[in-house]
């Protein structure tokens, strides 16, 4: 099979690469150091089309497409990963409302979403349901023509500075994910506030909250889709989440390898080079390796999705490599650094922190491989 990045894809890629390297490689030590949240930052990404690149123009957004946002994401991850997180985010928050609203929903939403004058995020997670979604307790009960929501989410990517809310809720009697329906919930709307903030090992300039939702009254009309569906709605914005978590991930790991063979280069023991050892040679050879087939993995899965085909096994497949390549790469490129790879004084300790969520978030690595090996036997 051919693939060929296309000269539009290219330009994207480059326009991302020069952003990060001027706007967000300079400050993230900083804000990695300080929890600071880089809404300016995130806010020049909407500017330049970052945050809507699967919507297409007519709705506001860029129209670039899966590949597209791949291959800038990947470059805002390898300066930032923390706004590379909120840049995935931000675009996965569009895929509900483009796939399952209606013509009212988009106009009041979607645009503004797409064109970066809102953020928006995902709330699926809590506390006692993380890879078991069926285990929801959060409730949204109708009554007449409004939700009354009850319930907690945690782990919400930039929840803290979100405008819009994709709340993924318990509406009917059914057990498992069958009861499920999706909502959007507006910042401010009463019943509705912001709980723990979390001070996490990595992504530390990534915010990260609890949603609390005490008798939270939304109008019906903020249902998504058909009552019962949010857990369809849930898995289409994951299958193109992980697309964006292995994207987030490769960016992670190229610059793990890059910080290696940099230093590697600098770095002199018994009379030489450490590049000159073949320990040493071996570590960077492989990491390479696993990096470039994650690299391509992510992009068929993008491309596919580009196509209007079934990706979710690919996305998957990309995720679980992908992050499971990051965590690799980056032990593999503080070991290179020695001692010195331990301090704040180099990049790859802030790489190696913020590359252990990787295998965690979107789907851990285990349920990736459960989705894997569902849809083989499925096939």
């Amino acid at each position: 099979m051919a693939f060929e990045i296309s000269s539009e894809q290219e330009m994207i890629r480059l326009m991302a690469r020069d952003f990060a390297k001027k706007e967000l490689e300079p400050k993230a030590a900083a804000w990695d150091r300080q929890g600071t949240f880089p809404l300016e930052a995130i806010k020049k990404m909407a500017d330049l089309g970052l945050l809507g690149m699967m919507v297409p123009p007519e709705l506001g957004g860029s129209g670039a497409g899966a590949v597209a946002y791949c291959l800038a994401l990947q470059e805002i991850a390898y300066a930032c990963a923390s706004s590379a997180v909120t840049m995935s985010v931000a675009n996965l928050s569009t895929e509900p409302l483009l796939k399952f609203g209606n013509k009212q929903q988009k106009e009041k939403w979607l645009t503004g979403l797409a064109e970066g004058a809102l953020l928006g995020a995902f709330a699926l997670t809590e506390p006692g349901a993380g890879s078991d979604p069926g285990s929801m307790t959060t409730t949204a009960v109708l009554k007449k023509d409004k939700y009354i929501i009850n319930g907690t989410k945690v782990f919400i990517t930039h929840g803290q500075y979100a405008d819009i809310i994709n709340l993924i809720a318990r509406t009917g009697q059914e057990k498992g994910t069958k009861g499920l329906s999706a909502f959007i919930v507006e910042k401010g709307t009463p019943g509705f506030k912001i709980g723990t903030k979390e001070e996490k090992l990595g992504l530390r300039a990534s915010n990260t909250v609890e949603l609390v939702f005490e008798d939270c009254e939304i109008p019906a009309k903020n249902l998504m889709g058909n009552p019962g569906e949010g857990f369809k709605v849930a898995m289409g914005a994951l299958d193109s989440g992980r697309i964006g978590i292995a994207s987030q991930s490769t960016g992670i790991a190229r610059a793990c390898l890059d910080e290696a063979v940099s230093y590697s280069k600098e770095r002199r023991q018994f009379g030489k080079t450490i590049n000159s050892f073949e320990a040493i040679q071996f570590m960077l050879a492989d990491a390479a390796t696993k990096i470039e087939a994650a690299y391509w993995l992510t992009l068929i899965a993008a491309d596919r999705k580009d196509r209007g085909l079934k990706f979710t096994k690919e996305a998957s497949m990309a995720k679980l490599l992908a992050s499971e390549t990051a965590n690799s790469t980056a032990y593999m490129a503080l070991q290179v650094h020695g001692g010195y790879g331990y301090t704040k004084d180099y990049k790859v300790e802030r790489l190696y922190r913020d590359a252990r969520a990787t295998t965690i978030y979107e789907g851990t690595s285990e349920i990736q491989r459960i989705v894997i090996a569902r849809e083989l036997i499925r096939e």
